[in-house]
């Protein structure tokens, strides 16, 4: 398999992270915690560039084995929808968890 250098070395963070203690999940292989961190990346990216940077923050992505969870709260049912669409569309991602909250306008 090629990788390019940019991958090598986020993978060799991730081994030495594991190494060390930090950012270690047992349940993944050092490349799948890369995919997963490239997933996460991307989906954030993604999220900002098509539903809005302002809405993003208020957003939190997390990505284990390709499966991403979106929690926080969005302000409309229709701004819920663009974001769990926009996560299926990013490559890689195996299904999308939708906790994400609409957050209730004071009068």
């Amino acid at each position: 398999m090629k990788f390019s250098i940019a991958r090598k070395t986020l993978l060799a963070l991730t081994i030495s992270a594991c190494l060390i203690g930090l950012a270690c999940r047992t349940n993944e292989s050092p490349e799948a915690q890369v995919n997963d961190l490239e997933i996460t990346t991307q989906v954030k990216a993604k999220l900002a560039s098509d539903v809005g940077a302002s809405s993003v923050t208020n957003i939190s992505v997390n990505s284990t084995n390709g499966v991403v969870t979106l929690s926080g709260q969005v302000d409309s049912t229709a701004l819920r929808t663009k974001a769990v669409s926009v996560a299926q569309s990013v490559p890689k991602v195996v299904r999308v968890v939708d906790s994400l909250q609409i957050a209730t306008k004071s009068q």
